[in-house]
């Protein structure tokens, strides 16, 4: 019998332009593996492998060993009796693992009594045990779709793990969470391999690999280019893309060039006060937005940042207060969405969806090739639905789609939340240009402190129902 939990041996994944050179990996009892690489790289379709869950058009190659049992990675539904109870996967799409129809304690406690066996009471119990680590008692009550975001993450990790599988793959487990969401889910992570179980990271975040230790491993193209403990890789990275992958993590980007003038708003606010679910998200909360100018805004998860955006769209109405939006826009006024799978209709081909884009709004079509070019988009990825691409790709077409629009505000909901450091870096620095050149004014929602401090010309910051300016930090080498 292995001595190995998980075990890859000359993994690879082909079709429709992928082309996954052999991958292999041996973890332990105890072990942790991370890992990192541009979107696209392979990161998630590595993990979909080993589960069996491969977008159609994909097949892998390979021997698998999970918990002492040998595998064809070739026969993907061989797998399908671990799930949940020896092999869990945290999927990078909260809403392709919840039901829209439950609310969030019965999902988690559901797992609970179907897969690791508690009786009713024991399940419902162990389910707000769940939630309350994750401090989410008060969205025990709530539909998924009554959740942001981040809370979608959350519930969706605990359901996940609730069965106690000792081999856990967690696909961008910490996107879209508060730094003390970030940290809290990561002690969660850790327990994995604290217990004896093997744990495979898949993630965007420096930070969280450095946190969780064990092996990195960075992939590019589909090609593993560099692998070794997480200490030695993200201190002193041997290859030239590693470097560059420490070398864009937000901190270490140039501030952006001041914004030249102010001119009359393209959105304001006054007075804004807005309750839900019986908690007073404002009270006299205003705020405005010039064109071209980039307004950072920040606060924890559930705090109303989503909200705000809807109310200043026109999408949510406020319980009280004015906005003002600028007239003379008739499609003047888009938001990037943090989940993209949300804002596309999975059934029809990316091409599809331009095309239809394109004639339903008399838009320029000849502006897609270059957009595609600037954002990094492969054309082939036309030919696939939303669902077949990764959730980086996904979200880079949300980018392009708005920006196809021509909007005069944008509100940018974690627009990048899904892409390497370098692919985030290149995509907002875009976004940047694009807004300064068309006048467009744009509010960014991140949880990175370092991203909006280094992206945006102001930064305001949501909290207790009031809001803020908040005062720009001192870079350490000045001080």
């Amino acid at each position: 019998m292995s001595a190995y939990l998980l075990q890859a041996a000359g993994l690879t994944i082909r079709g429709e332009g992928v082309n996954i050179a052999p991958f292999s990996c041996s973890l332990g009892p105890g072990g942790r593996l991370t890992l990192l690489g541009e979107t696209g790289s392979g990161k998630s379709l590595i993990a979909q492998a080993i589960m069996g869950t491969l977008p159609r058009g994909l097949a892998a190659q390979g021997r698998l060993v999970i918990d002492g049992e040998t595998f064809e990675a070739a026969d993907p539904t061989s797998r399908r009796a671990l799930w949940g109870r020896r092999l869990a996967l945290l999927p990078q799409e909260p809403w392709h693992a919840l039901d829209p129809t439950m609310r969030a304690i019965s999902q988690v406690a559901e797992s609970h009594r179907h897969v690791a066996g508690r009786d009713r009471r024991a399940s419902l119990q162990a389910a707000w045990t769940d939630l309350t680590e994750l401090g989410l008692v008060d969205a025990g009550a709530k539909l998924p779709g009554e959740l942001s975001g981040g809370m979608a993450q959350r519930v969706a990790f605990a359901a996940a793990s609730a069965g106690g599988a000792p081999i856990v793959i967690a696909d961008e487990p910490t996107k879209g969470l508060d730094a003390p969401r970030r940290d809290a889910v990561v002690e969660l992570l850790a327990r994995t391999s604290e217990r004896g179980g093997a744990l495979v990271t898949i993630t965007h975040d420096i930070d969280v690999a450095r946190r969780l230790g064990g092996e990195v491993l960075i992939l590019r193209q589909g090609q593993v280019v560099e692998r070794g403990p997480a200490q030695q890789v993200l201190t002193h990275p041997q290859s030239e893309y590693g470097q560059r992958l420490l070398d864009a993590e937000p901190g270490r980007w140039p501030r952006p060039a001041p914004l030249s003038e102010r001119q009359a708003a393209v959105v304001s606010a006054r007075g804004l006060v807005k309750a839900r679910g019986g908690r007073e998200l404002f009270h006299d909360l205003s705020l405005t937005v010039s064109p071209g100018e980039i307004v950072g805004v920040v606060g924890p998860s559930g705090c109303g940042k989503s909200t705000l955006g809807d109310m200043l769209l026109g999408v949510t109405h406020a319980d009280d207060g004015e906005i003002y939006r600028a007239p003379g826009y008739p499609l003047g006024f888009q938001k990037l969405y943090q989940d993209p799978p949300a804002a596309f209709s999975p059934h029809w081909r990316l091409s599809r969806l331009l095309d239809d884009l394109v004639r339903r709004h008399r838009l320029d079509r000849s502006a897609i090739a270059p957009l595609m070019a600037r954002l990094g988009l492969d054309e082939r990825l036309l030919s696939r639905r939303p669902g077949e691409i990764s959730g980086g790709e996904l979200q880079r077409f949300a980018i392009l789609r708005v920006l196809l629009l021509e909007p005069c505000f944008l509100f940018a909901d974690e627009p990048t939340s899904r892409l390497d450091p370098i692919t985030q870096r290149q995509t907002l620095a875009l976004l940047v240009e694009l807004a300064r050149e068309r006048r467009c004014g744009v509010m960014l929602v991140s949880h990175d402190p370092a991203l909006i401090e280094r992206t945006c010309d102001r930064r305001i910051a949501l909290s207790d129902g009031s809001l803020r300016e908040a005062e720009p930090e001192l870079d350490p080498a000045l001080a």
